[in-house]
């Protein structure tokens, strides 16, 4: 990337910024487990995250969520960070097992009070609070009676929902009830690299059917509480290409969408589960055993938004010897840390794609962002992260341009805040835009927070008193 004088850069973010419309949110995300440490605090119970990390060999190098950026204990810190960077908006996860430890029965009120002050400290500071209700750190109680492979966690759901909208609801409008159900059951129930850590593809299928049902009770109870809730669901949504033009990679494609995406958002939308993935599972004997799969959506349940959750784009061919019918072929691309191929006009693609497809009444990229090579230190230096930034750029102006062809595009939230626990990639995998010295917890932002920043001023600046 050519380097750009302050006035290009300037120049740059005006012009970017001018492409969205008033009221266009752009914020930042994280989630409870990956950042705020204090594992077994103020009467925190374990979650499936916390036991899962624990176990040798799941985690890179060992690592843990138990201290992370320790964000409960830095959390004024962390608040006045964002305003600094002049943050519109800010989505977070609230942790189950901090509220209430048994994942039902009496709520843990120092675990409470955590997420009053989050929510009041976002509004004095004029940050606009996004709340997801779940983002992976299951109580382990609840996993010891089935997880999300059991049909009460439907109900267990709904009153931790409903728990949340009594106490935050007042102050809370945009709600996201399941973060990346796909990856959170098909990742944790059949492929054991994450947490529960099983390899089970009949009990994943049947986790994913309860957690969208999950979804509608929960929504239902919001709604209850919240006179004019937003609600939507984050999935993760790859822009899937075939490998050639060839029959069986076209189809092997449809194959991995509708497996992978259409799972989820076809009884998002009341049409049930899509036939082709069902006759894909079938084939694989996935679902032997399985009761009659079922995800309906009536019209109380639903969607006010898509959250879209952006990272890279798949190539797609067929391999007849894989489980599924198909494998991800990796061509020779620019990559981040992760090994996902950087792709920002995939970001547009599945935004119209699903404008197509769906006609959400409104879209939310709730994550975008990238891991790149970093220092564990920066010795009070700011890091130059020149890819990122680019990275950055690149996708906000496929967004930009997604909006311009048609897609009611409505807010934009990079991941993330803080560099942070990346799950079974452990501390290594850095995404955010700014950085956190693990050693002695220190964060000093990077120059994407520099340009993110300058971009959200110049975006508040062009819409000053506009309508």
């Amino acid at each position: 990337m050519t380097a750009l004088s302050e006035d290009d850069v300037v120049a740059q973010v005006a012009r970017l910024a001018g492409r969205f419309p008033p009221g266009f949110l752009f914020g930042v995300a994280s989630s409870a487990y990956q950042i705020e440490g204090a594992a077994a605090e103020d009467g925190r119970g374990p979650s499936i995250w916390d036991r899962f990390s624990h176990e040798p060999g799941r985690i890179a190098n060992g690592e843990t969520g138990d201290v992370a950026t320790d964000h409960y204990h830095r959390l004024a810190e962390d608040l006045d960070l964002m305003r600094s960077l002049g943050v519109e908006a800010y989505r977070f996860s609230v942790s189950w097992p901090r509220v209430l430890p048994a994942g039902t029965g009496p709520v843990n009120e120092p675990g409470m009070a955590f997420y009053e002050r989050l929510v009041d400290g976002l509004l004095e500071r004029g940050i606009t609070p996004v709340l997801t209700l779940y983002h992976w750190d299951l109580p382990d109680a609840l996993q010891a009676q089935g997880g999300w492979a059991s049909p009460a966690m439907i109900g267990w759901f709904a009153e931790y929902a409903a728990l949340l909208a009594g106490r935050l609801g007042d102050r809370v409008s945009r709600w996201v009830t399941l973060n990346e159900p796909q990856v959170f059951t098909f990742t944790g129930y059949a492929r054991g690299r994450h947490a529960p850590g099983h390899s089970d593809w009949p009990m994943a299928l049947q986790a994913s059917a309860v957690a969208l049902q999950a979804h509608g009770a929960a929504a239902e109870r919001v709604r209850d509480a919240v006179p004019g809730a937003q609600i939507g669901v984050s999935l993760d949504m790859n822009h899937v290409v075939p490998a050639t033009g060839s029959d069986d990679d076209e189809r092997a494609a449809r194959v991995h969408r509708a497996v992978q995406q259409e799972w989820f958002l076809d009884p998002l939308f009341g049409r049930g589960f899509p036939e082709l993935a069902l006759q894909t599972h079938r084939a694989a004997g996935h679902l032997s055993g399985v009761d009659k799969l079922s995800a309906p959506m009536p019209d109380g349940h639903r969607l006010d938004f898509i959250g879209l959750n952006y990272y890279t784009r798949e190539v797609i061919a067929a391999d007849a010897g894989a489980l599924l019918g198909y494998r991800v072929v990796q061509v020779p691309v620019p990559r981040t840390t992760m090994g996902w191929e950087v792709h920002p006009d995939g970001l547009r693609q599945v935004a119209l794609w699903l404008q197509s497809a769906y006609r959400p009444g409104s879209i939310i990229v709730t994550e975008n962002g990238a891991a790149f090579p970093e220092p564990a230190s920066l010795d009070g230096k700011q890091l130059d992260d020149a890819e990122r930034v680019d990275y950055l750029a690149s996708h906000i102006a496929a967004a930009a341009r997604a909006l311009e062809e048609g897609v009611p595009l409505e807010g934009y939230f990079a991941w993330s805040l803080l560099d942070n626990f990346e799950w079974e990639k452990g501390l290594g995998q850095r995404f955010g835009i700014v950085h956190v010295d693990y050693a002695t917890l220190e964060r000093r932002p990077k120059a994407s927070a520099g340009w993110y920043a300058a971009l959200m001023r110049a975006h508040h600046a062009a819409n000053r008193g506009a309508a």
